[in-house]
């Protein structure tokens, strides 16, 4: 099966991604495959609004491990069926990165995408991540409740890949 092209993600030159601050980031999983879960309900029933597969069950797993880490910590995320939202908070203190890859950022996405594709034993993820630098409570309140909705608008979502179903 052919590859998706993936859009040229563009970081912020002059920016250290290990600044003390919140991020919102988007991983997904090569080609849009839904190897994560499923989208069983609707949350705004009440109904659970997905089911993880055992991929899926184990980036949540290496996600929640993430609070471990004296310097970072997920204020919030969602795991998709071929993608994951994450909130991302760097708490003050993380030194200046000597090189824009091993800012605080880049390693915990590189770190989450390698373990979990190891776990799994195969890379699962695609090359890069979208990544927005966020900069006010109304932003980050704007992201939470996003976060909290995606599961809700999944057929309006645009890594949502319609299923063509054969007779």
């Amino acid at each position: 099966m052919k590859e998706l092209p993936v859009r040229k993600v563009m970081r912020l030159k002059e920016y250290d991604y290990s600044s003390a601050g919140y991020y919102f980031i988007t991983i997904c999983i090569k080609n849009r495959h839904e190897l994560l879960g499923e989208i069983v309900g609707d949350a705004a029933l009440g109904v659970p609004p997905g089911k993880l597969t055992k991929v899926g069950t184990i980036v949540r797993q290496r996600i929640e491990r993430i609070n471990t880490s004296s310097h970072c910590q997920v204020d919030n995320f969602v795991i998709m069926p071929n993608h994951v939202h994450l909130l991302l908070a760097i708490k003050s203190g993380t030194p200046r990165a000597a090189s824009p890859t091993k800012a605080a950022i880049p390693q915990i996405v590189n770190a989450l995408k390698s373990l979990t594709s190891k776990e799994f034993g195969e890379s699962i993820w695609q090359r890069s991540y979208h990544d927005h630098i966020i900069r006010d409570e109304f932003e980050y309140r704007r992201i939470w409740q996003y976060i909290d909705n995606n599961p809700a608008t999944w057929t309006n979502d645009c890594y949502y890949v319609v299923k063509h179903h054969e007779h």
